[in-house]
């Protein structure tokens, strides 16, 4: 492991996939990837160095591109001290106080893993992670401030007599300051354990006693010195996300959108805040409220209001391993049915609730698709993987509402338009959702409760990743949600039913068209379960019910295969790379990864084909065995799967044939450096595609992580 002194100028530069450091030392530039990094020193004397010789850093000193929901975190140390919070019998206030120390001390470098929800096994997600701990004796809690004491500067002294709003206020500006916020009794424990660190903050002082008010004060004194980039929103009492938020250097608030005040000062936040590249974290009061509210302002909403240990799980830098697609059998005169599973959206349910449903022996034994949130991409990448490695192949992932974290482009329940029709609000948030959900692997977005003509067209435009939408049919409406197609690509189906509460409820509302089924063409049907009461083990019985409705008809499927299906139907393009009778060769034939990996839904390590030969050159073949009219083609290089840029393809053509012999050039690639080659061509009849590449990456191997062509009959 490699220790860098930085003795001038210090940029600290991030490339995705791949985190790099770069040091400008009297005109010098190194790169050198952040895992090899044990410690950053520093030269000049000026800055604070803890005991180990590292750099304590400030909120506003953090690594953070424009282009990632978080910054950059060195890899967490090996052991980090974790502390179980319940075994210690902490009060709320204390943990307010354990959840802050642990956000100012790893944003350093992460040392702290805090134990707060144990809903799962504890082991769990550290295992995942890779993480070794030392554990810290629940009987004595206090060691722990010991431990990391040189890193605080003092206190923020606050009461929560009067309102425990004062709990947020005091965090914000012990992120802010790299203080404690303690209450008087808390005090008296930290001198107690020989800690008398001075009060740099004294709120006990003021007299305000509502949330208005409070907030108010810190928005006066604090919001300019805050990022604005994250916004947390969390209820006093509810610590667990005060780590990333403190280590930020984020503003804390709770506050109401239904009461007018209190949206007035939310509303001054949220305008000063970036569509496209800032969120909120947390949860609201009142749901569709807060949710909507902010997306009134192109902003998202990652719910998390028990999410914990972002600042250690966030900075495990693994490559995200995307599972391959299983290919799909011809369409027949069926009905197609694809279940989805809610509440995937929060990453508390997907880091605690999901890890034991995932674990009903139901979960397999039919096609179901989870929710799942696209933000884990910066959150746990390492807890994306543990779902895909584990999954089976009925067991697809799609995005929770409404791409990246949780908006509301419209509230069928009390009928509001949150996201106008301005598309400098939109086109960010569908850039935005386009990254994560490529990033995520995940093609179909679940969108509450609908959108719009203009909605739809800027998820066509901005959102090339995507299969389909569908929209929440929650029976509000002057009847039913219809399906439409927008851009002739992109279809937006009703979900029908939407949240339902068990097997039975969707079996009711699936009747409705199957009893209309003739067996003439294709018939398609999709709803949405809940979670907290219809799981795999009841949702399973699914399989007999709908059998018994047309026996032999109904086929439950994937959402990636449902709207595969679809498009075909419908006679629109469909990635034809899905077919099961889809026949895959390549050149040279005698490499180490089967041809089968350059297209089977998958770009990432383990599943991209990858040869080396003495100049660099090779080919995959695609034969779909009949004629489709091709119209589009993908090919995911070597970053998209998780490898440095160097290593994309540089020179290649794309080249289409009907029989195999006479072919047709319809892309020619130089220099390329891009992750992804998406490119739409004028449709051309054709049976066969060949990717040929004539210059691979700078190692002299050529990879493919993945190739899609859109066809239509």
């Amino acid at each position: 492991m490699l220790t860098i002194a930085l003795l001038g100028a210090v940029r600290l530069v991030a490339q995705q996939p791949t985190t790099m450091i770069t040091k400008l030392t009297n005109g010098a530039v190194v790169h050198t990837d952040v895992g090899d990094v044990e410690r950053i020193t520093f030269a000049d004397t000026v800055y604070h160095l803890n005991s180990a010789g590292n750099r304590i850093l400030e909120a506003d000193e953090l690594c953070w591109p424009d282009d990632r929901l978080l910054p950059f975190f060195l890899p967490p140390a090996s052991p980090v001290k974790a502390l179980d919070l319940n075994a210690a019998k902490l009060s709320d206030e204390e943990r307010v106080m354990f959840c802050t120390l642990q956000g100012i001390v790893n944003r350093t470098r992460p040392r702290i893993l805090l134990y707060n929800h144990n809903e799962e096994a504890r082991t769990l997600w550290p295992n995942a992670h890779s993480l070794r701990t030392s554990a810290v004796s629940a009987s004595e809690p206090y060691s722990l401030v010991q431990s990391f004491q040189e890193e605080i500067n003092g206190l923020v002294l606050y009461s929560n007599e009067l309102s425990t709003h004062y709990s947020n206020l005091a965090v914000t500006i012990a992120g802010l300051k790299r203080l404690l916020p303690v209450t008087a009794v808390i005090r008296e424990k930290l001198i107690a354990n020989g800690m008398d660190f001075p009060v740099v903050e004294d709120l006990t002082p003021l007299t305000m006693s509502s949330a208005v008010a409070i907030y108010q004060y810190l928005f006066d004194n604090y919001w300019p010195l805050c990022n604005h980039r994250l916004l947390i929103s969390e209820r006093p009492t509810i610590p667990y996300v005060h780590d990333i938020g403190a280590a930020c250097g984020s503003a804390c608030v709770w506050l109401d959108p239904r009461v007018a005040s209190e949206k007035a000062l939310l509303d001054k936040m949220l305008k000063e805040m970036t569509p496209g590249r800032d969120f909120v974290l947390g949860w609201y009061p009142e749901e569709r409220s807060g949710v909507g509210e902010a997306t009134r302002f192109g902003l998202t909403t990652v719910p998390a209001d028990f999410f914990e240990n972002t600042t250690v799980y966030s900075a495990v830098d693994k490559a995200i391993k995307i599972p391959p697609v299983p290919k799909r059998p011809k369409l027949e005169n069926k009905v197609y049915a694809a279940v989805y599973i809610s509440d995937g959206d929060n990453i508390q349910y997907c880091q605690h609730a999901m890890a034991k449903i995932f674990e009903q022996s139901g979960r397999g034994k039919m096609a179901l698709n989870w929710t799942i949130s696209p933000a884990l991409v910066d959150f746990s990448p390492a807890m994306l993987t543990y779902y895909y490695n584990k999954a089976s192949t009925n067991d697809c992932f799609v995005s929770g509402p409404s791409g990246l974290g949780y908006a509301m482009p419209y509230d069928a329940h009390n009928k509001i338009y949150y996201l106008s029709n301005n598309t400098k609000l939109i086109t960010p948030y569908t850039q935005l959702t386009q990254r994560y959900i490529e990033r995520a692997g995940l093609r179909v977005i679940t969108i509450w409760d609908d959108v719009n003509t203009v909605h739809r067209r800027l998820f066509a435009e901005n959102c090339p990743y995507l299969y389909g939408l569908t929209i929440n049919d929650w029976e509000r409406q002057n009847g039913r949600l219809t399906a439409k197609v927008q851009s002739d690509w992109l279809p937006i189906v009703p979900q029908y039913p939407c949240y339902a509460s068990g097997a039975d409820v969707i079996t009711n509302f699936f009747n409705r068209d199957i009893a209309k089924f003739k067996g003439t063409e294709p018939m398609f049907v999709t709803g949405q379960a809940t979670v907290w009461d219809a799981g795999p083990d009841k949702l399973v019985a699914l399989k007999e019910s709908l059998n018994a409705l047309s026996p032999g008809n109904v086929s439950i499927v994937r959402a990636d295969h449902w709207f595969s299906y679809y498009n075909e139907a419908h006679h629109l393009p469909f990635n034809i790379t899905l077919l099961q009778d889809m026949e895959i060769t390549s050149s040279p034939t005698r490499t180490s990864v089967n041809a089968k990996y350059a297209a089977n839904g998958s770009p990432s390590q383990g599943y991209m084909w990858i040869s080396k030969t003495d100049d660099g050159t090779g080919w995959v073949q695609l034969d779909f065995k009949e004629t489709y009219e091709i119209s589009r083609y993908v090919v995911r290089h070597a970053e998209a799967g998780g490898l440095d840029a160097e290593l994309n393809s540089r020179d290649f053509t794309v080249e289409t044939s009907l029989d195999g012999e006479t072919w047709t050039t319809v892309g020619t690639h130089t220099g390329n450096t891009s992750p992804v080659t998406d490119v739409a061509i004028t449709p051309v009849e054709a049976r066969y595609v060949r990717v040929n590449v004539t210059h691979g990456g700078t190692d002299g191997y050529v990879r493919i992580g993945d190739i899609e062509v859109y066809g239509a009959h």
